[in-house]
């Protein structure tokens, strides 16, 4: 059976426990030996087959006990409330790695590190993000609470502004540095504060990130 044809086009905010940068960016090891994060991504424009996809937003609370490629992960999906039932399994498959080249998407290779997968929670999902400000906010009643700001010089309080290029990663072509605090709630709960964020616009396929 062939492989389902998708796109998304939108934007993200990823924020984790690493110091700020992460390391994980530059294939070194985590900053505390672990990784603990949320990742959210609004679709502006998206679809899978003949699924629109556009105007919904997806999002995980994720946790690894070492560095991502060792495995023995833990991951909850969540899934805009609004989205109809083929479209829930459009974004899972997405989410979960199907209809992908291997190694092509973070969803993708992070799906081959998560030995246990939480049923998806179907809610509510308010989140807005700025990459260009570097900025997020994110509320997912009972489950999630965010935000995501600019790092700030420690002598003068200027923001302080830092990019990430990756022409041949799997997530992103640039993003934008900034720092998060983030708790959430349920198997995988978090207390995350002032640590590594990042801010992307997205735009990938089953065959990769389009750079």
């Amino acid at each position: 059976m062939s492989a389902t044809q998708w796109s998304i086009k939108g934007n993200e905010f990823i924020h984790c426990n690493c110091a700020y940068g992460c390391p994980c960016q530059f294939n070194a090891r985590p900053t505390n030996g672990n990784c603990h994060a949320i990742g959210f991504v609004h679709i502006e424009e998206g679809y899978h087959g003949d699924t629109r996809l556009d105007d919904l937003t997806i999002g995980m609370v994720a946790t690894w006990p070492g560095a991502i490629h060792e495995g023995r992960g833990e991951v909850m999906p969540i899934v805009d409330e609004r989205a109809s039932d083929k479209q829930r399994e459009a974004l899972l498959r997405i989410m979960t790695g199907e209809d992908t080249e291997p190694g092509a998407t973070f969803f993708q290779v992070f799906a081959t590190t998560f030995e246990k997968l939480y049923d998806p929670v179907f809610t509510s999902i308010k989140f807005e993000v700025d990459p260009e400000a570097r900025t997020a906010h994110v509320t997912v009643p009972g489950w999630v609470e965010a935000r995501g700001e600019p790092i700030r010089n420690p002598v003068t309080g200027e923001e302080h502004r830092a990019r990430i290029n990756l022409p041949n990663g799997f997530e992103y072509d640039v993003c934008e540095a900034g720092r998060g605090w983030g708790e959430t709630k349920g198997p995988i709960a978090l207390n995350l504060e002032d640590s590594h964020a990042h801010f992307a616009h997205l735009h990938m396929t089953g065959a990769g990130v389009v750079h």
